[in-house]
């Protein structure tokens, strides 16, 4: 069962693509869009990623930071990251295997992998919307924007 909106956001501190430790709660005071994804050079997660970069990231507001994670190595992502020119945090949840996309309740034990799982949190660490949808089924950014203009 995914965190339910209401709830404050389990803390975690993983590493992004270049190997440097990055913590939620280093965000407080910003809103977070927090993207579970379950693997780097996917199809439906090359699709999803490059609109965080091509759609999302120059229109969203000021305050709003996107953070993603997936159970691929610091090193995949580094790859993904540089191939793709994606500059926003992809954090490893590679080991302890998945534990924060298990905190979030968007792991899937038997892949294991994150299923698409987006958390969107308050500058207070609260979560404020979510959606979970199947591994084969891509998140619209659209919803994103919907759903931080009417938590402003």
């Amino acid at each position: 069962m995914a965190v339910e909106v209401g709830s404050p956001a389990p803390d975690f501190e993983l590493k992004d693509q270049h190997g440097t430790p990055v913590k939620l709660s280093d965000y407080r005071g910003r809103r977070v869009v927090l993207i579970f994804y379950p693997l780097a050079f996917s199809g439906v997660c090359h699709g999803e990623l490059c609109a965080i970069r091509d759609e999302f990231i120059a229109t969203a507001p000021e305050d709003v930071q996107v953070v993603t994670v997936s159970v691929d190595s610091v090193f995949t992502h580094r790859a993904w990251a540089d191939r793709e020119g994606y500059t926003f945090p992809l954090l490893s949840d590679f080991w302890p295997h998945g534990q924060v996309a298990q905190a979030y309740g968007v792991f899937d034990e038997e892949k294991g992998l994150a299923i698409r799982g987006t958390f969107i949190i308050d500058g207070e660490g609260v979560v404020r919307w979510s959606v979970v949808k199947p591994i084969p089924e891509a998140r619209d950014v659209a919803d994103y924007h919907k759903a931080l203009a009417e938590l402003s």
